[in-house]
């Protein structure tokens, strides 16, 4: 990508929708870039690098303040990455605990729809279970 590419260009190239891109420029994920004389915004090349970046990262889950860190890091290739390596880790941890939340979930609703007889509502195990918090075997106690 050359210098001088225009906002809609970027968004079309990086996957990332325009407001969005304005919106990193304003939390400092995305550095202003110049403007040219009809005021429009000018990106170039590492711009473009750091919203694919960006990007990708936000799929993979990491908050604006882990890629806000994340990015300083990448702006100092000559350091250790323990600290990169670190806030993946943790990202890790909270990934796996989401998980096991998630399959927790998956079982009971497997078991209310399962008990259900396909009868009358007064008689609908989906609608008991939910209706006394005691009969639901999941809690959230992961979450």
């Amino acid at each position: 990508m050359s210098i001088g590419v225009a906002i809609g260009k970027v968004s079309q190239a990086s996957g990332v929708k325009v407001p969005t891109i304005r919106y990193y420029e304003q939390i400092g994920l995305l550095p202003v870039p110049p403007r040219t004389d009809g005021g429009r915004r000018s990106y170039d090349r590492k711009d473009m690098e750091r919203l694919t970046f960006i990007r990708h990262s936000r799929e993979l889950g990491f908050e604006i303040d882990e890629i806000k860190t994340l990015l300083k890091l990448q702006d100092q290739p000559e350091q250790s990455c323990e600290r990169a390596d670190g806030i993946a880790r943790e990202h890790l941890v909270a990934v796996k605990a989401k998980i096991a939340s998630l399959q927790a979930l998956q079982h009971e609703l497997e078991r209310m729809v399962e008990g259900c007889s396909h009868g009358r509502v007064e008689s609908c195990r989906v609608i008991e279970i939910l209706a006394d918090h005691g009969q639901c075997q999941y809690h959230g106690e992961a979450a």
